[in-house]
């Protein structure tokens, strides 16, 4: 049983205007005689100039012979514009005003927007993109009158040596130009233009122009059914409107060019059941225009308008004379009329047509259309190889060399984004002096070699090729590439290349960013470059990816490295932490990072090495000593100044005399620590005492080994309120925000508590002193000074106080469950510390939020003697007195941590740091450790003690920090 023909969306999608329809039909054909039907039938080419000679050929064309369509030959928007106004105007049934746009009216007129060719389109992963490119080809030809479109070519691009077709294909896989012929289709026709898919059965496959000879497709009809009629197929399916047959030889099929051939015709009506529009190719291209009685044949043969003939009047009499012989029946040609006319009716052809000329440049040349091209171009940006992970780059280091082949000297976009970003060093090349550049690219370990014209590289590619050794060649295309037949010998050497396709400003900064890490290529190449890359082939960069480095060119062993990731998952299993991060900096560069577990263990979201953690008393060296650090630097404090010389509350206290070495060193004699948060309770809301021993009735909420609290109090109200306003602007949660004064009366704690022996005694005090003391030079908080003098210059992008602020709260792993001050049900981007949240989150002894990667360039910053990417940020003098110098009565240094190897049972490090190591540890599960000997960092980031801190404790049972640190030690080699 045979099945229905696919009504094309055209008809479908206007079902409801049918009975109109078939109206305004029959009374026009009730009108015509038979030559004025088989004019219909005709679209006939003119010049595009506005003259009175051409007019009267248009005249004519349309009074003479009752053409059915025009298409003009190019020229400029406003001729054809008042062309086609004047044409309309004359023609008793309006004209179908053709276009050959396949990239856009610049195809064929003068400064009009161009779009990407369809090979580049190809290599876009996104089809709405495609999509949305049809739409807005349909909007421009509704603005010039236009409603057929001879787009898009459904051509399979699988010969390289295709002299015609190549980049006005999709690409090489059938199934990828399937998907954006459907997706640019119906575009078009979503936008009432038909879209008419050539070039039936398959132009591809030949290495004829059928514009000067008739080409060969020597193939059976099962391998045309596997390849070439794979997108016709589909589109036809999909409900395209319109079909255009090329000029192709198919001997397997039928006899003569497919444009003239019935039994290729038939595969397209009868086996594809497509039921649109079919059109011959222009009958003047040299594939057929030799061929005798060629409208007759091609009508005969299935076609329904017949493109370009030549003499109006030859092709009428042979057409006639087809009717007269039998060869063609009257039926027929009322049926294809009919078919025409009634096209022209949902095209919108049963109204009046008229273009408004007023204002129609501004109205073609848009914003949007301009920005839509640019989008094209951006996501067609296609990533082949990758090898050794070469992109992203290593925006930290300085072993990045740019050069250009074809250089554009007034376009320095792309180095200038590149270089404002990161270290970059751009070399000047010209083939004279190439033992010279050998020399300067010796330091460099990637090689961008920018290509803006394909000719120029061959001059390049022997030398290019021979610096292949040890270092990687990127090869980065800022205009669309022809032949892909022989780019694999170029390429083979080449650690990546980039099909850019444009030089278009915003296009070379996506590329840049693409190149840093910071923006997206999901392109895949859409034809074969030899038997290197074949379509769809393509690497993804995402958007934060980070550069990839091998341990073994920094002389680590990545199988030893590899062994901490058993560690931590060890750690998971037995419950020391839900989740954690790991960073290792080697000479500066991540040779491991990586992120296990989850957000908690209820929560299924897993960490990533974006993930923040609250970083605790790491933020006592990773912000407030670097502010220290700098004022120090500046000459604005000595380390034997007293304190209270900055700190006036201080003065006359039994706290006068500490001095700044000994608040870095924790020899300053303040006590441990001070219960600030009892102040700011009602005493009267609870029993008893805040903290028990044992539990009770009345003390049911354990907050550690031996410690109990109520389960319900309430804050004394003077200090502490539920919503925020200007008398409680310090944020403690989502709904506890603390009086201006409370920051006052902590401090006034702290002035008034015991004070012992200059003994060691570790004291979050001391830190909370020293921020004090910052704010009070510096004139600013302490987070604002530390995003002005390092974080944000040193583009660390995960760090910060306060993070919910800059983050949102899915970015940031939870801390506990249940904070017993009542901070809410999950404490999440809110620092634990009781003494920094009571601060507003900002504190010198915790506060500060980050991922472990930005917390290690902290650390790789003050080991590279106070440079990072090629700044200055504090003095190496600095820097190495804050490294080296030790206490004398502990293990601990100027605001570091340090190996203790007098006792070395409780050392916080591996047995194999040496005294050159410095760092720190937090209460949440974190420390960072820098071997300034070896030049590597290593940072730990864990929320360990989720859900509550009194019961995890496996972290520090299971040494698993240390045990990291020993597998560093024992990869280098």
């Amino acid at each position: 049983m045979a099945h229905a023909s696919v009504i094309p969306n055209i008809i479908k999608n206007n079902q409801s205007k049918s009975s109109r329809c078939d109206e305004w039909v029959e009374e026009r054909m009730s009108r015509m005689t038979l030559k004025e039907k088989i004019g219909q039938l005709f679209i006939y080419t003119v010049s595009p100039y506005n003259t009175k000679s051409n007019k009267k050929i248009i005249y004519q064309a349309i009074k003479d012979y009752n053409v059915g369509g025009l298409l003009f030959s190019g020229g400029q928007l406003t001729n054809q514009s008042l062309l086609t106004n004047y044409a309309q105007g004359v023609s008793d049934i309006p004209l179908f005003i053709s276009f050959d746009g396949e990239w856009g009216l610049a195809m064929r007129l003068n400064n009009t927007p161009s779009f990407p060719k369809n090979r580049i389109l190809g290599s876009i992963s996104d089809n709405n993109l495609i999509y949305e490119y049809g739409r807005e080809m349909a909007r421009q030809c509704r603005e010039i009158g236009v409603h057929i479109n001879f787009a898009p070519v459904a051509d399979i691009d699988n010969n390289p040596k295709n002299p015609i077709i190549n980049t006005r294909s999709f690409g090489g896989d059938p199934d990828n130009v399937s998907e954006k012929v459907i997706a640019y289709s119906k575009g078009l026709e979503d936008g009432n233009v038909l879209s008419v898919s050539k070039h039936f059965p398959g132009h591809g496959d030949t290495s004829v122009d059928s514009h000067k000879s008739l080409p060969v497709l020597e193939f059976d009809r099962h391998r045309l059914d596997s390849i070439e009629l794979v997108p016709f197929k589909r589109a036809v399916e999909a409900g395209v409107g319109g079909v255009m047959i090329g000029h192709l030889f198919v001997p397997s099929i039928g006899d003569g060019a497919a444009s003239l051939s019935k039994p290729v015709i038939d595969i397209l009506k009868k086996d594809l059941k497509f039921d649109g529009l079919v059109f011959s190719d222009a009958l003047t291209m040299r594939g057929v225009s030799n061929e005798p009685n060629l409208c007759s044949r091609a009508l005969i043969a299935g076609c329904d308008i017949i493109l370009t003939p030549k003499n109006l009047k030859k092709t009428l009499d042979d057409v006639l004379s087809a009717v007269d012989s039998g060869q063609l029946t009257k039926e027929q040609i009322d049926e294809k009329c009919r078919k025409v006319l009634t096209y022209k009716f949902y095209l919108g052809l049963d109204k009046p047509q008229r273009i408004q000329m007023a204002g129609l440049e501004k109205r073609i040349k848009t914003e949007r259309a301009d920005s839509l091209i640019t989008e094209l171009y951006r996501a067609s940006v296609t990533v082949l190889g990758n090898r050794n992970g070469a992109i992203p780059l290593d925006i930290n280091g300085n072993g990045n060399a740019f050069i250009e082949i074809g250089n554009k000297d007034d376009d320095t976009v792309l180095f200038d984004e590149l270089h404002k970003n990161m270290q970059i060093t751009k070399c000047e090349v010209n083939a004279d002096s190439l033992a010279s550049i050998n020399e300067k690219l010796k330091p460099y370990r990637n090689i961008i070699v920018v290509v803006r014209t394909s000719y120029e590289l061959k001059r390049y590619s022997e030398w290019l090729s021979s610096l292949g050794d040890h270092k990687n060649i990127i090869y980065l295309y800022l205009s669309p590439i022809k032949s892909f037949d022989t780019k694999d010998e170029i390429w083979r050497e080449a650690s990546a290349v980039i099909l850019g396709n444009s030089d278009r400003v915003e296009v070379q900064k996506h590329i840049a960013n693409i190149l840093m890490g910071k923006g997206k290529a999901d392109g895949r190449i859409s034809v074969s470059a030899g038997d290197l890359f074949k379509p769809g082939d393509g690497v993804e960069i995402k958007d934060g990816m980070h550069a990839v480095y091998r341990p073994e060119n920094y002389g680590m062993d990545s199988k030893v490295l590899a062994r901490i990731d058993s560690v931590a998952l060890d750690g998971i299993s037995q419950g020391a932490y839900p989740g954690c991060q790991i960073v290792v900096l080697k000479d500066g560069m991540p040779v491991y990072d990586k992120a296990f577990g989850t957000y908690s263990y209820k929560d299924s979201t897993k960490v990533t090495i974006n993930s923040i953690y609250d970083l605790a008393s790491l933020t006592k060296s990773t912000a407030t000593l670097l502010a220290v650090m700098k004022l120090y630097d500046e000459g604005r404090i000595g380390l034997t100044d007293k304190i209270s010389s900055y700190v006036p509350l201080l003065k006359g206290t039994n706290k006068e005399r500490i001095t700044i070495e000994e608040l870095l060193m924790h020899q300053s004699g303040l006590v441990s620590s001070l219960p600030f948060y009892k102040e700011f309770i009602d005493k009267s809301s609870y029993k008893g005492s805040f903290v028990k021993s044992r539990m009770d009735k009345n003390h049911s909420v354990q907050i550690g080994k031996d410690a109990y609290v109520p389960a319900s109090f309430n804050y004394k109200k003077e200090y502490i309120s539920s919503t925020y306003s200007k008398d409680y602007p310090l944020q403690i949660s989502d709904s506890l925000f603390a009086s201006a004064n409370v920051k006052g009366m902590i401090l006034t704690q702290i002035a008034n508590s015991p004070l012992n022996d200059r003994k060691y005694v570790y004291s979050c005090l001391n830190f909370m002193l020293l921020k004090e003391m910052v704010e009070n030079i510096t004139k600013k908080t302490l987070d604002e000074y530390l995003d002005e003098k390092f974080y944000k210059p040193m583009r660390l992008e995960r760090i910060s106080y306060n993070p919910l602020r800059k983050f949102k709260v899915e970015e940031i792993v939870p801390t506990v469950e249940n904070d017993y001050l009542h901070r809410g049900a999950l404490l999440q981007g809110y620092v634990h510390d009781e003494a920094a949240a009571f601060m507003g989150g900002v504190s010198g002894n915790a506060g500060l939020f980050g991922n472990a990667l930005d917390v290690a360039r902290v650390y790789q910053m003050i080991i590279s003697e106070g440079e990072y990417n090629g700044e200055t940020y504090l003095s190496k003098v600095t820097c190495n007195l804050f490294l080296t110098y030790k206490s004398k009565i502990s293990r601990r240094g100027l605001g570091f941590d340090k190996p203790d190897f007098d006792n070395p049972k409780n050392s916080p490090c591996a047995a194999e740091a040496d005294k050159s190591v410095v760092g720190h540890t937090g209460f949440t599960g974190t420390c960072a450790w820098a071997d300034t000997n070896r030049r590597f960092v290593y940072v730990f980031l864990s929320n360990r003690i989720y859900p509550q801190p009194y019961t995890q404790l496996k972290l520090s049972q299971l040494d698993i920090r240390s045990k990291i640190q020993q597998l560093i030690y024992q990869s280098i080699k």
